[in-house]
């Protein structure tokens, strides 16, 4: 019995763990300090290709069969994680030089990545953020604030 138990709480911590809130974050350049939820979709689908003071925008972020991106594939994207794996591949068509959207392998090179690249703008576990990048508020929202619209649970 105990080790039915044992395996309930292990399940339901890994289920927590990838449901947690996801951050849009920003270099440490970047004067954005909100956006609106439909905005920061239209960036999360390359659809935006520049920040209003004109530098170009990458978005980085894991990639789509990640466990990490289960709230970004439903409450972002509302698509598999196939069809975004072929949105991707669509905004980065003749991107060669300055891609739309790259992928990390993991939250910390994503994170560092971000840190690096002035115009880039990452979508990471909250708690992967570091002092290296701002936050970025939607609709009014931080991560972890009641209302937020990326929340994970």
């Amino acid at each position: 019995m105990r080790w039915i138990i044992a395996l309930a709480v292990i399940f339901l911590s890994s289920v927590m763990a990838v449901a947690r809130d996801l951050a849009v974050i920003v270099n440490k350049e970047s004067t954005v300090q909100s956006l609106g939820p439909a905005e920061a979709v239209k960036i999360c689908k390359g659809q935006t290709s520049h920040w209003p003071d004109g530098k170009a925008i990458t978005l980085i972020m894991r990639d789509p069969g990640a466990a990490e991106m289960k709230v970004a594939l439903e409450k972002i994207y509302g698509m598999s994680k196939e069809e975004v794996t072929a949105l991707i591949a669509g905004a980065n068509h003749g991107r060669t030089n300055h891609p739309a959207i790259e992928i990390a392998e993991s939250d910390e090179a994503l994170v560092k990545r971000v840190e690096s690249t002035p115009g880039a703008v990452g979508l990471v576990d909250v708690y992967s953020i570091t002092s290296g990048v701002n936050v970025v508020k939607i609709g009014g929202k931080l991560p972890l604030e009641p209302g937020y619209p990326w929340h994970g649970n």
